[in-house]
């Protein structure tokens, strides 16, 4: 079996539903196992396991979740050679823009050596269902490319 980490924050409950959404979606796929955490409880034990990452992060100030970069900052030293080529996917929630926070984490992969595997979403404002929809769909289309071997 393989294992897509879906490391997440949420304040307000907006990536919460996101993330779950896109868990929901990995799911559908029989031979990959979803670990659904949140950052602050992600360990690097979970990042050293997973064999793909999903990163949910809301935009604050123009820039990633603090948890997020906590996350980074408890994990780098530890997991950088460890997990170079790690296939990796941004959902991103955002009042406004959403692409600080985007280029900051993919900033800090790059020096993990991580491969971004599929086109990052990126919502301004409000989810739509239609967005939920494009969520969850893009969490299956990784893990499918997971359990096939492409990423």
């Amino acid at each position: 079996m393989k294992t897509i980490l879906v490391l997440y924050h949420s304040q307000g409950g907006t990536m919460d539903g996101m993330a779950h959404r896109f868990a929901r979606g990995a799911a559908r796929e029989e031979e990959v196992v979803v670990s659904l955490k949140r950052a602050q409880d992600a360990t690097l034990d979970d990042l050293l396991r997973c064999d793909a990452i999903a990163i949910g992060s809301p935009e604050y100030f123009g820039t990633m979740a603090g948890m997020i970069k906590d996350f980074f900052d408890r994990t780098f030293q530890a997991a950088q050679d460890q997990t170079i080529g790690l296939p990796f996917v941004l959902f991103v929630c955002a009042g406004n823009d959403g692409r600080g926070a985007i280029s900051q984490i993919e900033r800090i992969v790059a020096g993990y050596k991580w491969r971004k595997a599929l086109e990052h979403i990126r919502i301004a404002g409000r989810p739509t269902e239609a967005d939920f929809l494009a969520i969850e769909e893009l969490g299956h289309t990784l893990a499918a490319g997971v359990a096939l071997g492409i990423f």
